[in-house]
C-alpha cells in the first residue's frame, strides 16, 4: 500500500451534487480494490494559471488516499473518460513522508546523544570606584572619564627682526 494525493480540477458550470456524486465514484473505486480514503477537500472554484478547454476557472478537489499501484492507474484511467474532469495529477507521497520520518528520527537521535545545556551564572559586575558624596551611578548609566590635565597653551611666535624696507 502507497499514500497517494489525486488533485483533479472539474469544470466549474459543474453541480455540488455532480461533484459530490464524482468523487464517491472515485471514493467506491478505491475501497473497492482494498484501498482506503484518508481525506477528501474540496478547494472550490479557483482562477487558472491558463485556459484550459476554453475554461479560465475550474472547480478543485484533493483525495489523498493509500491503495496499490494498479488502483492509482484505475483512478487515471476513469479521470481521463470523464467529461466532467478538465485536468488532473496523482502524485505518491509515500516517499516523501518516509523521508520527513527519517530525519526527525535522526534528529530525535542526536538531541539524546548531546548533553544537557549547562546554566551558566551570571558575570559579576566589577564595581566603579564612587568618590565620597557623589551621587550612586545607575547600571547601565555611562561613566564619566577621570578628569585630564587642560593641555598648554601655545607659545608665543617669536617676533620678525623689522628690516628698513618694511618701515617705510
Amino acid at each position: 500500500m502507497r499514500v497517494y494525493e489525486e488533485l483533479f480540477i472539474v469544470r466549474p458550470d459543474a453541480t455540488e451534487e455532480e461533484i459530490d456524486a464524482y468523487i464517491e465514484q472515485v471514493s467506491a473505486t478505491i475501497t473497492a480494490s482494498g484501498g482506503t480514503v484518508e481525506k477528501v477537500e474540496k478547494w472550490g472554484v479557483r482562477k487558472l494559471a491558463y485556459r484550459v478547454n476554453k475554461r479560465s476557472e475550474g472547480f478543485y478537489v484533493l483525495v489523498v488516499f493509500n491503495a496499490g499501484a494498479e488502483t492509482a492507474k484505475e483512478v487515471e484511467r476513469r479521470m481521463r473518460v470523464t467529461d466532467m474532469v478538465m485536468k488532473f495529477i496523482t502524485v505518491r507521497i509515500d516517499e516523501r513522508l518516509k523521508k520527513i520520518e527519517k530525519r526527525r528520527k535522526a534528529r530525535e537521535k542526536r538531541a539524546k546523544r548531546r548533553p544537557a545545556p549547562v546554566q551558566a551564572a551570571p558575570a559579576a559586575v566589577p564595581a566603579l570606584p564612587v568618590s565620597p558624596g557623589a551621587p550612586a551611578a545607575m547600571p547601565g548609566a555611562p561613566v564619566a572619564a577621570p578628569a585630564m590635565p587642560a593641555p598648554a597653551p601655545p607659545a608665543p611666535e617669536a617676533a620678525e627682526p623689522q628690516t628698513a624696507e618694511s618701515e617705510s
